[in-house]
């Protein structure tokens, strides 16, 4: 940007800034000298001379107006969302999701934003693919997350005259610090426990690593056009492998515990109708299936090329959830990937294992 005969510094904005992958994100921008602005619906305590973070709703126009107004945000990074395990809510998941990003557009729209970067997801399927999955493959969510991932999409890509949209289909985002329902399986191995499989553990499913994700988005910046890219990790091994991995490279006495494949997947079904489990229909879904993203595509036309596998991203994690247990129990006001999600059910099958 230019201002009286010099360049000011690119000023962003991200949604969703005080979550995981916000905070990998807005570090990673502000290294690269950026000024970054973030909304949330959690305090951010982060401080930088380049940051302003402000605590509220992308559904709240007074708010939006003062950011977009003050700030003037060359493009938006669109991060936030409310979790399907988190919000029992679902029309306010709905809300936030869909009107929230329908409302983040209207205003990129109003003030002559050129460019958003949005986080989907894999979500947008739940069944087992023999092969890698490409960008032509139909979308086909089973429950509301993925549903409004899908839609905010479609809303992204309605204008592409106006905005360049580039949206991520993102698996699993991984790094230290990240928790949710991968905090249980942290718990496990902490504790040495014996590591509940459903079926035979050979199945794959891909991760992205946090600070490859933030690079990809950097990359976006320089993209005159509107895109949907498949991204993932490279040479994806089986759940049996990057387990042991992380249990072989803790010194963990965890051992893999093998169920059978379709039974569990019909009491983890039950048990979610009943309220008492974290797993919903995509988790139950996915839990022993194969899926992995064909990255072809970002690769040859954003230059994105990944650092990090899946067992050495899992081990990160891990390994910042051993040192900083008693902190991260003791969590409050934070987003769900920065706290472990409550275990319900599965409790009883940690003391039994």
């Amino acid at each position: 940007r230019q201002q009286n005969g010099r360049k000011e510094m690119s000023c962003y904005l991200i949604t969703g800034g005080a979550g995981f992958f916000g905070t990998v994100l807005k570090q990673h921008l502000l290294k690269q000298g950026a000024e970054c602005v973030s909304i949330d619906l959690e305090p951010d305590s982060f401080q930088h001379p380049r940051f302003t973070a402000y605590q509220g709703d992308i559904n709240d126009d007074s708010l939006m107006e003062k950011i977009f107004s003050v700030h003037k945000p060359e493009a938006v990074f669109h991060c936030a969302a409310l979790l399907a395990h988190v919000k029992k809510d679902l029309k306010r998941l709905w809300h936030a999701n869909v009107d929230g990003t329908r409302n983040v557009y209207d205003f990129a729209l109003k003030y002559g934003v050129k460019k958003i970067v949005f986080i989907s997801s894999n979500c947008l399927w739940a069944k087992n693919f023999d092969s890698p999955v490409t960008e032509d493959e139909e979308p086909n969510p089973v429950e509301i997350y993925g549903k409004s991932k899908l839609e905010g999409e479609k809303i992204l890509l309605s204008q592409p005259d106006k905005i360049n949209s580039i949206i991520f289909r993102s698996p699993t985002i991984m790094d230290e610090g990240r928790l949710g329902l991968l905090g249980i399986l942290f718990e496990f191995i902490d504790e040495g426990r014996k590591l509940p499989m459903v079926g035979d553990g050979t199945n794959r499913y891909q991760f992205i690593y946090a600070k490859d994700l933030a690079k990809a988005c950097e990359l976006a910046l320089a993209a005159d056009y509107s895109e949907i890219f498949n991204i993932g990790a490279d040479d994806v091994k089986s759940f049996n492998e990057v387990y042991q991995y992380v249990i072989n490279k803790s010194g963990s006495g965890s051992r893999l515990f093998h169920f059978p494949k379709l039974p569990m997947i019909w009491a983890m079904k039950v048990c979610f109708w009943l309220g008492i489990s974290p797993l919903g229909p995509y988790q139950y879904k996915m839990i022993a299936s194969n899926f992995i993203f064909d990255t072809s595509k970002i690769k040859e036309k954003l230059g994105f090329c990944p650092t990090l596998k899946n067992e050495e991203m899992l081990l990160r994690a891990y390994e910042f959830y051993h040192q900083n247990k008693n902190e991260i129990l003791n969590r409050k006001d934070v987003s769900a990937h920065n706290s472990v999600a409550k275990m319900g059910v599965i409790k009883i099958l940690k003391w039994l294992m």
